[in-house]
C-alpha cells in the first residue's frame, strides 16, 4: 500500500534509474497520486524521459510536468542549425519516409508535418527530432493517412488489447467510427493506458486513435 510520501520516493528512484538524468536536477511532489515535477535539465530528450519515468510507476494517476529547458551557453544554436540537424536525422532513420516530412524551426521549437502509414513512422519522427541538441520542443503535427483501405474492427482491435497480458482488457470499450477509433473506460496505470493506445495504432485502416480512458487506482493505494 503506497501513500504519497512512499510514491515519491518511487518517482524519484525511478528517475535516478534513467541514466540521462540526474535525481537533483528533478524536483518531485505528490498529493493523491498526481505527481508534479519540476526543475531544470538542458534538454528536451531529458525533460520527457523524467516525465515518461513518472508515468510508468505504479500508483500514478497523473503528471503535472513544470521542467523549464535551460540550455547551456556552448549549446545554443541558431534555428538553421537545428533545422538542418532535425533534416540530416530523419533520413538517416530507417523507420521515417523519405521525404515526407517538413521541418520548421522556430525559436528552438520544432515543428514536424507530413503525411505517413503508419503511426510508428510518426514516433520515430518525433524522437529524432527530439534527440537534436538545441530543441527546446517538438510538435508533432504529422497526419496518419494509411495506404491500407482496410475496414477497421473494433472486434479485432478489443481482441488484441485482451491478448497483452499487461493491460485488464475487460474494462476497456473499443469504438468505431470509420477511421477513427475511441477507447474509453478504465485503466489501473498510465503504463497500460499508452499500451492500449499503441495496439490501437497498430490496426490495418486507422488515421486517429482517441484515448480517452481514465487511470483508476484502488483508493487504498492512495495517500492522504
Amino acid at each position: 500500500m503506497k501513500n504519497d510520501k512512499e510514491l515519491r520516493q518511487d518517482v524519484i528512484d525511478a528517475i535516478r534509474w534513467e541514466p540521462l538524468l540526474s535525481a537533483t536536477e528533478i524536483g518531485v511532489e505528490v498529493k493523491d497520486g498526481i505527481v508534479t515535477l519540476s526543475g531544470m535539465v538542458d534538454s528536451y530528450v531529458k525533460k520527457a524521459e523524467a516525465e515518461d519515468a513518472a508515468k510508468h510507476v505504479k500508483g500514478v494517476v497523473a503528471v503535472v510536468e513544470k521542467i523549464e529547458i535551460i540550455l547551456l551557453e556552448s549549446a545554443l544554436i541558431t534555428d538553421n542549425d537545428i533545422a538542418a540537424e532535425v533534416v540530416r536525422a530523419l533520413k538517416w532513420n530507417w523507420q521515417v519516409p523519405p521525404d515526407k516530412v517538413s521541418v520548421i524551426v522556430e525559436d528552438g521549437w520544432v515543428k514536424l508535418e507530413g503525411e505517413f502509414d503508419w503511426n510508428f513512422q510518426r514516433t520515430a519522427a518525433h524522437d529524432v527530432a527530439s534527440k537534436v541538441i538545441g530543441v527546446k520542443g517538438v510538435f508533432n503535427d504529422i497526419k496518419i493517412i494509411p495506404a491500407s483501405k482496410n475496414t477497421v474492427e473494433a472486434l479485432e482491435i478489443k481482441n488484441a488489447i485482451q491478448r497483452n497480458w499487461a493491460i485488464n482488457g475487460e474494462d476497456i470499450l473499443v469504438n468505431v467510427a470509420g477511421t477513427q477509433v475511441t477507447l474509453s473506460g478504465t485503466v489501473s496505470s498510465w503504463y497500460q493506458k499508452e499500451q492500449a493506445e499503441l495496439i490501437a495504432w497498430k490496426a490495418p485502416g486507422v488515421w486517429t486513435v482517441e484515448n480517452e480512458l481514465v487511470v483508476i487506482l484502488d483508493q487504498s493505494l492512495v495517500g492522504h
